[in-house]
């Protein structure tokens, strides 16, 4: 399509030639004569003065740019808009195959899709637009809300409460029993794991991730929240909204976390802590205690980012601070 019929879709404010052709999007360097690209920050501004793309998303016009620009006050939300208008395919809705396993008493919404060896429990309950593909288990009374899609290979148990417009991607395993023993003569005894899960509308779960039911109760995935490949959330957490929690992090039993939480690759969170809202956690920091709102934390244990600084900077002397405390000490003597 000509850049002004792209734009009235994805929005922006065109400087330069507006009937130019785009025919696909791609990066700064791959992009082609016809190709539409971005520029989210000046460490790419060399490459883009290089860059073939017939038109650029920029948040402040360039003169002398050959390409033609289309001015966004955020430039990689429009370039994704972009993606979803240029290569976005909707669903097309197959309907209930014969090689899937649909028990009895099972409720349908409007143009729901289950592919082969997929198998529905009895009582669950399926809102309108749904695709279920193969492989999936969904267990007895759980329920998925309209618009929600549920890759290959994955358990949804019973109890499960899933909203609208919910991702899940291959592998995962959403209220899988928590992790509760009691020990007794000289052995862990099981205690029943009887609450359920509710997963908020336009989450996204990826790849492999587990999420425990609640031992009473529920364990909660706050709307809009995002959760990368590999992650552990366990026994009534409370995760809040539009969270991102990358991948391989392990979220302990009853966490409560706050809205707008950043929790960064391979961070891990202590049972029973309480992280406030729009907090960030970096990676492979270890939470302990409970972290108020707005903070940054770092480091295991983790503590405020800047002390954490400090600490690091010192821990790279020590080796030159044990030196010179050794020829101290042989002056002393």
């Amino acid at each position: 399509m000509k850049l002004k019929e792209l734009a009235d879709i994805i929005g922006g404010e065109i400087s330069g030639n507006p009937d130019v052709e785009i025919t696909g999007a791609a990066g700064i360097k791959e992009a082609g004569g016809s190709d539409i690209t971005f520029l989210a920050g000046k460490k790419y501004l060399n490459d883009l003065l290089s860059s073939k793309a017939a038109a650029v998303i920029i948040k402040d016009d360039i003169p002398g740019l050959s390409a033609t620009r289309l001015l966004s006050g955020n430039p990689y939300f429009t370039f994704a808009k972009a993606l979803e208008t240029l290569y976005g395919k909707p669903p097309v809705p197959a309907g209930v195959s014969d090689g899937a396993f649909v028990c009895e008493n099972v409720s349908f919404g409007n143009k729901v899709t289950i592919y082969p060896g997929a198998y529905i429990s009895s009582g669950a309950v399926l809102g309108s637009r749904v695709m279920i593909y193969p492989g999936v288990y969904i267990g007895e009374g759980s329920t998925i809300g309209d618009d929600s899609l549920v890759y290959p290979n994955v358990t949804i148990r019973e109890k499960v409460r899933i909203g609208r417009k919910v991702i899940i991607h291959a592998g995962a395993v959403i209220g899988a029993d928590g992790f509760g023993y009691v020990f007794e003569k000289g052995a862990h005894y099981k205690i029943p794991q009887i609450g359920g899960v509710i997963i908020e509308d336009n989450v996204e779960i990826g790849a492999n991730v587990t999420i425990d039911r609640a031992t009473t109760g529920n364990t909660v995935i706050g709307a809009g929240t995002k959760i990368d490949n590999l992650v552990q959330i366990a026994h009534n957490a409370r995760i809040g909204k539009n969270c991102i929690i990358v991948a391989q992090v392990g979220i302990s039993g009853s966490v409560e976390m706050g809205n707008g939480v950043v929790l960064a690759g391979q961070a891990g969170v202590k049972d029973h802590v309480k992280i406030g809202n729009g907090v960030i956690i970096s990676a492979q920091s270890g939470v302990t205690g409970d972290v108020p709102d707005g903070q940054i934390h770092s480091g295991m244990p983790a503590i405020p980012h800047k002390t954490w600084l400090r600490a690091q900077s010192i821990y790279a002397k020590l080796p030159e601070y044990i030196r010179r405390l050794q020829e101290l000490e042989k002056k002393v003597k």
